[in-house]
Order: structure tokens, then sequence, then C-alpha cells
């Protein structure tokens, strides 16, 4: 117990050094402008020129730390910063196009964990016969892989030709994308933070699928119900009834944690009438447009001349840093927001 809260005191004194190392910053550049403005008035016009620069300097650092640095510290740090992802994709309306474009999603956010050094599994992905891919389930494990992904859950829009359109139409399909928070697995035969054992029903069944022995003659597929809130996750992409039900506790888990994220933030939002917006996950989000090679966020109202690039994963991120800073604007608002109103009562 002992050990625990020293662990946790030593987080907090972690978490407040970048608190103090601006306010040692401002005060040595308050000195250093307190100092330079008395050679102002030096009767050498060289030494008064040297100082008038170095005042004009200080006075910018100063400006810019009261703007910029101590606002972005009362945000406060990310309590999901050191959670990898979960990522479901799903085609929606279009058909063979929207597993098309899937399959190009897939791609995109691939090579984004590839560019960013986390590591991916493909969990479970189901191809079409067209080449598309009509759901995928995909693991990133990285620091900070939730966060950057979180803001990709939502509706994605693609407006193309596809190649079996004979007029040369424009179609328009969609894909439906989920990212959940993972964490740390928990032991399926334990209990965890997130549910119990016995609020959990689990079944195993044969798999279905194409062809092969193993298919017909071994109970390895697995489901499982979360009683009191009816999830239900089915696994059987793995060879192992003990393997597909790590990865099924896995995708439980998840969702419950995103389920539990979701309920804080509206609490917040409750309480404090706040501001914070989460994807919401029955609109569009984002639109790929090919004829016009743009692909445009809804939400920040952003348009990125360069669809390609886009897709590659490189443009990807800017979209991402974007949302980011949009969210924690919106968080310093709420903040600054509800300070004043406690300090009006």
């Amino acid at each position: 117990m002992q050990f625990a809260q020293d662990i946790k005191r030593l987080k907090q004194l972690k978490g407040t050094e970048s608190l103090q190392n601006a306010w040692n910053q401002w005060n040595q550049n308050h000195q250093s402008l307190t100092e330079t403005t008395s050679l102002l008035t030096d009767a050498d016009p060289g030494m008064r020129g040297l100082a008038e620069d170095e005042y004009q300097h200080l006075s910018n650092t100063l400006t810019d730390m009261l703007k910029k640095t101590f606002p972005s510290l009362l945000i406060p740090p990310s309590e999901t910063a050191g959670l990898s992802a979960l990522m479901e994709l799903k085609s929606a309306v279009g058909g063979s196009e929207s597993s098309l474009f899937l399959a190009n999603l897939l791609r995109m956010y691939l090579r984004l964990a590839d560019a960013k050094g986390w590591k991916t599994v493909i969990v479970s992905k189901s191809d079409t016969d067209e080449g598309g891919v009509k759901d995928a389930v995909v693991e990133f494990k990285g620091e900070g892989s939730y966060d950057d992904l979180r803001w990709e859950s939502g509706v994605h829009r693609v407006q193309r030709v596809p190649t079996t359109e004979a007029q040369g139409r424009v179609h328009t399909s969609t894909v439906a994308i989920i990212v959940l928070p993972l964490s740390e697995e928990a032991e399926s035969g334990g209990d965890s933070d997130l549910f119990n054992m016995e609020d959990v029903k689990v079944e195993v069944m044969r798999a279905r699928g194409a062809g092969g022995q193993h298919v017909n003659k071994t109970e390895s597929a697995v489901r499982l119900t979360h009683i009191p809130t009816g999830i239900t996750v089915s696994m059987q992409d793995e060879r192992s009834q003990h393997q597909n039900r790590r990865r099924a506790f896995q995708v439980l888990r998840a969702r419950l944690m995103d389920r539990k994220l979701s309920q804080e933030m509206d609490e917040r939002r409750a309480t404090r009438n706040s501001l914070i917006r989460s994807a919401d996950r029955s609109e569009k989000i984002r639109t790929y447009n090919y004829p016009q090679d743009r692909v445009t966020d809804h939400r920040i109202g952003r348009t990125i001349a360069n669809l390609k690039s886009v897709l590659e994963g490189d443009a990807l991120e800017d979209f991402m840093i974007d949302l980011r800073r949009n969210y924690e604007e919106t968080i310093l608002e709420n903040v600054l927001v509800e300070g004043d109103h406690l300090s009006a009562i």
C-alpha cells in the first residue's frame, strides 16, 4: 500500500515539473528584462541599440509564455496517453466500392503506424472477391497510439468513379471506423477493474469458415457476453480456443473502457456544461474526393489538396495534429470558464 502511495506521489511531482520549469524560465526572463530596461537610456548609441534589441526579444518571449506556454499547462494531462488502440473498420454504404475503400484506409493506417514506430497486428480481416475488405480489426501498440487514432472514429466518405462504372459517374461510399482504447490485457481467469468474471457469459462453439478439418472438428470459436451492458464479442480467427478467448477478452475490455471514457466525458459535460466534443460516430467526419484530389475533415473545416499524400499516411498526421489542437483549445476554454464560475461563487 505504501509503495503504491509513493508511486502516486512521484507521478504527481513529475506532473508539476513542466510548470516549475516554465515558472523558472519566466522569472529568469523577467529579471533579464528588468536589467535590460536600465540600459535603454545608455549614452552609448551602440549599447543602447543592443539593449533595445534585447528588450524587444525578451518582451516577445514573455508575451509568448503568457499567451501559449502557461495556458497550455492548464490543460490536464491525458489519462489515455499510455494506451494502445484497437481499430474496427466496417464497410457501410456502397457495397463492393465501400470494401475497396476500406482496403485503402486500412493500408493508410498501417503506413502511418509504420512511420510512427507502432507495432500492428491484424486481429481479423474479411477479404472480398473483388480485392476489397469487408471488415477488419487492427491492434496498434505504441505510446500515444490511442490518443492519435481516437480522432479517426466516425464515418469516412469517399467520392470517386468506380472501375466498373461505364458512364464515368461519381459514386459515394462510406466506411465506419471505431477506435477503442487498449490497455494491458486482463487475465481471462480473473477479475478486472472494468468487469467481473461472474458478469461475463462465455460460450465456445465450432468455428465457421472456409474448409479445413480444423474448422469442422474443434470448438475453437469463443463468444463473450457482458451481461450488465449486453456487449457481445465473438472471435474465431485464431487457431486455438485459448487464443480466441484471449483476443475476445481483449476486445471486450477495450469496448468497456471506451464506454467508461465516454460516460466520464458525458458526466463532465453535464456537470460543467462542457463543450468537449467527441467524434460523433453517426456523422461523416471526413470526405475523400478523388475527382477534386482533396480530403476534407468536416469537424475542423480543413481541406488538404493532396489526396495521395493523405492515403499514404503522410498528410494524415496533419489532420491529427489539428484535431488534437482543437480538442486542447476546447479543454482550455472549459478550464477557464470553470475558473470564472468558481471565482464568482
